[in-house]
């Protein structure tokens, strides 16, 4: 049997950065006690509306969080592990630093409603745009506000529920829709103008939590995002995944593991971003 080759961090491309903390952006971990449900069977069926409000009225609520995480990579028979922290302001911006097992960093990414911003410290460059590049990767339009809300395991908050029709699946609900656009109020710009999802999300009937979520944008050649979630444990009175199985699905589907841990909420909170004058801008 072939052996998959585990990689030493030494260079890795700046899509590869980006990809880890998109999926690290998923899950949330803190060394608390693990919460785990009890499920009641048979499960009683119930409309969209009662399903959108229960997960709405159950989400993670916040204004400021970090929290370090470690994260298993594998693209085909490449695999990397790598450590960081992330920092997040609420509807702001998002910080992530990666680290080596020394402290030693590698490399920073800033997020925000509009920008995106990469330095590269073992190659002394760095990259600063819009959110195209990750869009290009993903060939779909994700937003500021998708990737904030798959940190937290949430639902999209600023897009429309009306087009979800609910259904039982084995022991979860079942939300699926073929069709979700944003909320004309939370339109900036052409592209959330013409945003079109594809959405399925199985929830917890007892928490109300996301087990598991589908998302595709409605072109031809859109990459589908897969995130399953379990393990919750308690976080104050909220609940959140201690582990989280992350694919892209395409030719040969990317993987991603991710765990984190030293949560804190509702602090002040730094983003430091300075470019040092001798990096290069890709």
């Amino acid at each position: 049997m072939n052996k998959i080759a585990t990689k030493k961090i030494s260079f890795i491309p700046r899509k590869i950065y980006l990809i880890i903390a998109f999926a690290a952006f998923i899950i949330l971990l803190n060394s608390c006690k693990g919460y785990r449900s009890t499920l009641k069977a048979p499960i009683k069926e119930q409309g969209a509306d009662y399903l959108m409000e229960q997960l709405q009225l159950n989400s993670f609520k916040f204004n400021t969080l970090t929290s370090k995480f470690t994260v298993d990579y594998a693209y085909k028979r490449i695999r990397y592990d790598i450590k960081g922290q992330i920092r997040i302001v609420k509807d702001s911006a998002i910080w992530v630093s990666f680290n080596q097992d020394l402290g030693m960093e590698l490399a920073r990414l800033l997020i925000t409603q509009d920008s995106v911003k990469f330095m590269n410290r073992l190659t002394k460059s760095y990259f600063a745009g819009n959110h195209s590049f990750v869009n290009d990767f993903l060939n779909a339009n994700i937003d500021y506000e998708i990737l904030q809300s798959l940190i937290l395991g949430n639902d999209f908050e600023y897009y429309e529920n009306a087009s979800f029709k609910a259904a039982i699946d084995g022991k979860n609900y079942k939300l699926s829709t073929t069709g979700r656009s944003k909320l004309k109020k939370h339109v900036r710009n052409n592209d959330d103008n013409t945003r079109i999802l594809l959405q399925t999300i199985w929830l917890n009937p007892n928490t109300f939590k996301i087990n598991e979520i589908k998302l595709k944008e409605l072109t031809k050649d859109s990459k589908k995002l897969n995130a399953k979630y379990s393990t919750f444990v308690n976080i104050g009175s909220q609940k959140l995944a201690s582990r989280a199985d992350y694919v892209i699905e395409d030719k040969s589907p990317i993987k991603v593991t991710v765990k984190h841990s030293k949560i804190i909420t509702d602090e002040k909170v730094s983003m430091p971003f300075a470019i040092p004058d001798n990096y290069r801008r890709e």
